[in-house]
């Protein structure tokens, strides 16, 4: 889990409402990208609905468009697909839009590219552990062992130890870059 809104999901996954006799399931507004189902090509997957529509003019919020392109780069490795899912954004200047553009970039071995992504996303949430562990890897790819142990400061300035997942994964690229 890497943001409260995904914490959130985290708790409220798997809660039903009770409706009469019925039980049915709640679900927190975020992405939990293991989970998502993964759509064909330019479809994307509608939270709201359930079920994969046409990535081009469907009634799609902003966030559900960011969640579902962090899934397919995240889980699916679908770095191209997840940049143009986040191009179809009405509003891609939102601090995970830029993080998860940042993160498809970098992982398409663009990361300076990467880099301004996080630094812009970072500027609008200085608060948001993801983006730095994020920032954190993409220094560590450039060797740049002092700006990672700068995030890696941070992360636990902001989590208040060391156990937050976001530590721990820039933790262990410092320990072994090969990794990345």
């Amino acid at each position: 889990m890497k943001t409260n809104r995904f914490r959130l999901a985290a708790i409220t996954i798997g809660v039903g409402l009770a409706v009469g006799a019925f039980a049915i399931p709640a679900f927190a507004a975020g992405n939990d990208s293991s989970t998502t189902p993964t759509c064909k090509k330019g479809e994307i997957y509608d939270q709201k609905s359930q079920k994969c529509v046409k990535q081009q003019g469907a009634n799609v919020t902003d966030e559900n468009r960011a969640d579902y392109a962090y899934s397919l780069a995240k889980k699916d490795h679908r770095y191209q697909e997840a940049l143009a899912v986040l191009d179809t954004m009405k509003n891609p200047n939102t601090a995970e839009a830029l993080n998860y553009r940042g993160y498809a970039t970098r992982k398409l071995g663009r990361t300076d590219e990467g880099i301004s992504y996080y630094t812009k996303s970072v500027a609008m949430d200085p608060k948001y552990t993801l983006v730095r562990e994020y920032l954190g890897e993409a220094y560590v790819i450039k060797g740049r062992m002092d700006l990672a142990k700068d995030q890696l400061n941070t992360i636990k300035a902001l989590c208040g130890n060391t156990t937050c997942e976001e530590y721990r994964d820039l933790h262990a690229a410092i320990l072994n870059p090969s990794s990345m």
